[in-house]
């Protein structure tokens, strides 16, 4: 037991990387590559699911040998495949893509979006599986006569490089649920949702556990069990620690991803703009629900902020004038993709209200990483509502580095946020999985040290009031 290590493989937006884990909580990255970002159109975002899959076989190579390997992924990006050769049809089209917002507008003025969202649990967006899929079946040479061939399959990365690397064809209910094809009450592909997609559901993969046997890769001679898939938002939800009721995480990557527990049961969300979200489900055992809220600009705002000259280096953005941006009249809406969660409104534009000749660069960036943590925080008074949360939320990515922008947002929620030590937390959740998966059930001896920010009594009455007009403001612009 002492001895076991475990491999997790993080396929994310813009690279894949191997962490390997041992049993008595030691953990490194051997390896870490970037993969090629492909945008053909405006609003369009691929990438080579073969340069990908090639990564992951690299990274795995770069571990000696492991006792079980977990693999978490990009979560609604999603590939077409030959069934017989085992070929993509197409890139892959990632979550990040939004060449089906015309298809995506049609069903929303065809009065669609509450028979999908009572079904699935997700609003209509470009944002998730289907739509892509759709698109796909109609513009792609050859995806309709392989499809009434049924040799056709598509679906999630999980299960392209499931396909590929083990020669299984399965994805798992967290990823299909991110599809918008999951009925959520049923836990099965649905007929009526693939219709209105125009996906055929034969082409879809059969849906397992998160945990279990997804077949074995050969590494070097030693046959490898795979025995754990998950999206890499809710491996991080359980790298966080996050079990009970209430339990909720941040990811600050390139956007800002917020999960919550909320228990077995579908959570109510109403029209409260959150997304009620099968966490995972684990064999003999109920799923586990959530709550899910997206805002889709967190690091690329910053990234952006940089692009156009706001900053030169990341050391700049810790020393800010002790009065925040906002108490000076001066706010920031990081919409610059538009707004996620809770308005699910693509036409908002970025905006920043209260600039003067006084405002100088240091100022701008200080309404930035408020602007991300006011939309955050939007998200989280929202859940509050639904299901309460406890005192702490646990935060991970690149902006949970930042002082400023941590005791902010702690003031913002009135809440403690706690930075992991471990900055490894998706990387960590899916190696605890893939444990859990060849049967090791008792907690393995992981050092879970966080920083801890705590509101600091900053008078904050009336600054989400303030945001809230702005964010308005953001969504008129457009129109």
């Amino acid at each position: 037991m002492l001895n076991q290590r475990y491999a997790a493989i993080d396929q994310g937006t813009t690279g894949t990387r191997v962490v390997v884990f041992e049993e008595g909580g030691h953990y490194h990255s051997p390896m870490s590559i970037p993969h090629k970002q492909i945008t053909l159109n405006s609003g369009w975002v691929e990438h080579d699911p073969e340069e990908i899959l090639a990564n992951i076989i690299k990274c795995l190579h770069s571990c000696e040998v492991v006792d079980a390997i977990g693999l978490c992924h990009q979560g609604e990006s999603i590939v077409a495949w030959d069934a017989d050769s085992k070929r993509p049809l197409y890139n892959a089209i990632v979550w990040q893509d939004l060449r089906t917002e015309k298809t995506i507008s049609m069903l929303k003025e065809a009065g669609l979006e509450p028979l999908v969202q009572s079904k699935s649990g997700l609003p209509l967006d470009p944002y998730f599986s289907a739509s892509k899929m759709g698109w796909i079946i109609e513009n792609v040479v050859g995806a309709k006569t392989l499809a009434d061939k049924n040799k056709l399959r598509i679906g999630t990365m999980d299960a392209f490089f499931l396909d590929r690397l083990c020669g299984v064809f399965v994805t798992d209910y967290n990823s299909a649920s991110r599809t918008s094809l999951l009925n959520i009450h049923t836990l099965e592909w649905d007929q009526e949702l693939c219709d209105i997609f125009g996906v055929p559901i034969h082409c879809l993969p059969p849906i397992k556990d998160n945990i279990g046997d997804f077949g074995a890769i050969n590494l070097d001679g030693h046959l490898t069990p795979v025995t754990a898939i998950i999206v890499d938002q809710f491996a991080g939800t359980f790298g966080h620690g996050c079990r009970e009721k209430g339990d909720a995480k941040i990811t600050f990557g390139t956007g800002a991803f917020l999960q919550a527990l909320t228990g077995t049961d579908i959570p109510q969300t109403h029209n409260s703009g959150l997304l009620p979200t099968l966490c995972w489900k684990f064999p003999n055992q109920p799923p586990v629900f959530g709550l899910d809220g997206g805002v889709y600009n967190a690091a690329s705002a910053i990234n952006w902020a940089r692009k156009i000259g706001l900053f030169d280096s990341f050391d700049e953005l810790g020393d800010f004038r002790a009065e925040s941006a906002i108490k000076r009249g001066l706010a920031f809406v990081p919409a610059l993709s538009g707004l996620g969660c809770p308005y699910w409104d693509r036409s908002a534009a970025g905006l920043w209200a209260g600039l003067s000749l006084d405002t100088d660069k240091k100022d701008m960036m200080q309404s930035v990483l408020e602007g991300i943590a006011a939309r955050s925080a939007e998200v989280i008074f929202a859940m509050e509502k639904i299901s309460p949360l406890g005192q702490s939320i646990s935060v991970d990515g690149g902006l949970s580095s930042n002082q400023y922008f941590k005791q902010f947002l702690a003031n913002l929620l009135q809440k403690d946020i706690e930075a992991p030590a471990n900055r490894e937390v998706t990387a960590l959740g899916a190696a605890l999985l893939a444990r859990k998966g060849i049967g090791i059930t008792h907690e393995m001896a992981v050092r879970r040290n966080a920083t801890v920010t705590h509101p600091d009594g900053t008078n904050m009455q009336g600054v989400m009031e303030q945001y809230r007009d702005i964010i308005a403001r953001s969504r008129q612009l457009r129109h």
